[in-house]
């Protein structure tokens, strides 16, 4: 796999953030499990995070077609219940994104990102029904990653201001 492309900035901006303590959102809102799937069934996982949700809705190419919502979470955070031989990879440009989708019924509910490659990216849009108590969606401007990217503060998600 090579290594993303990205202006010195934009790579200390996220290597710090890999650095910084993940469970910081842990201490500020209550937490559960939380359990999602794909749209067949066929994979399924839980994920510890708040139960008000603040989750990025990027407008990138991808994301922007899939009507993907982020919400980001340290790799221990998340559970793979079931599904993984139902997994295929897509990647594209840099080919640091692992874009996680059922090869049933092509849903992507995970992925991990190009942002934060030691964490993953649950789409809230594939978490049960009733699982949180409330949403907040934040926007992020994908087209224009390497700029965007200095201005992503992962850590904060997951509380509401």
């Amino acid at each position: 796999m090579t290594t993303p492309s990205l202006s010195p900035h934009a790579a200390n901006f996220w290597l710090e953030e890999e650095r910084a303590a993940p469970e910081r959102v842990a201490e500020e809102t209550p937490m559960s499990w939380k359990p999602g799937g794909c749209h067949c069934g066929a994979v399924r996982f839980t994920v510890f995070a708040p139960d008000e949700i603040e989750a990025l809705e990027c407008n990138c190419s991808i994301c922007r077609l899939t009507s993907y919502l982020h919400l980001i979470v340290p790799k221990e955070r998340f559970r793979l219940q079931s599904g993984e031989d139902r997994l295929n990879i897509y990647c594209f440009n840099t080919g640091t994104a692992q874009h996680l989708f059922c090869k049933i019924c092509g849903i992507k509910s995970f992925y991990v990102p190009r942002s934060h490659p030691g964490r993953y990216s649950v789409n809230v849009r594939c978490l049960d029904e009733g699982s949180y108590r409330s949403l907040r969606i934040m926007p992020f401007d994908g087209k224009h990653w390497e700029e965007a990217i200095t201005t992503l503060n992962v850590q904060s998600f997951g509380r509401r201001a």
